[in-house]
């Protein structure tokens, strides 16, 4: 049975996180084309020819991912710029049987040493353990990756392993490593996430 999620906004500090909608294509677009000399080093779908074609491929694929309950994609936006794209952040299943999922994100160059990949990722974990009822949720991060490491240390996951030539991006293999966060660790430490999610929703 497919996993229903609601398709509501998601509000944090700063942040609203949104499913994804065709009408997202542009400004996906112009996210990613204007981050492409950092995302290329580490993300094997960031090729320099990133096009329209490509936004659209992912929108639509989200969609029905999510439709069918296997994978939840957010664009990322700040409260005060609610049609600009920050970013992306994602929830999938690794394993349904032993509730076991991954998390995913990545900022726009220009919004980036703001915190926002921080807060979007401890939001999405709400919904991986609230909502989604998760056991555990994992991270793989390429090695060199320092930024995403920091989330993941403030985030309180615990660095597991070394994954060996995990993704080909371009056209050399980069070893990962892969960081894990149990439900029960989560539970222990509201004080750690508090900061960036517990707000009230704005009226909308």
């Amino acid at each position: 049975m497919a996993v229903s999620l609601s398709t509501d906004p998601r509000f944090s500090r700063r942040l609203v996180l949104t499913p994804f909608r065709r009408r997202d294509s542009d400004a996906l677009h112009e996210a990613v084309t204007t981050s492409l000399p950092d995302l290329h080093d580490w993300l094997p779908w960031a090729q320099l020819n990133y096009g329209r074609s490509d936004a659209s491929r992912f929108i639509r694929d989200s969609m029905i991912s999510w439709r069918d309950g296997q994978a939840f994609d957010f664009a990322i936006r700040l409260q005060e710029r609610p049609t600009g794209h920050a970013g992306n952040v994602s929830v999938w299943f690794v394993s349904r049987s032993y509730r076991i999922g991954e998390v995913g994100y990545w900022v726009r160059s220009d919004a980036t040493r703001r915190g926002i990949a921080t807060e979007a990722a401890a939001r999405v974990l709400q919904i991986a353990y609230d909502e989604l009822n998760l056991h555990r949720v994992i991270l793989r991060i390429a090695i060199g990756n320092t930024a995403s490491e920091r989330v993941a240390e403030k985030l309180g996951f615990l660095r597991e392993g070394l994954l060996r030539e995990e993704i080909k991006v371009k056209g050399q293999w980069l070893d990962h490593t892969v960081w894990g966060l149990l439900e029960n660790e989560y539970g222990r430490q509201p004080e750690r996430y508090r900061e960036w999610v517990e707000v009230a929703a704005p009226s909308v």
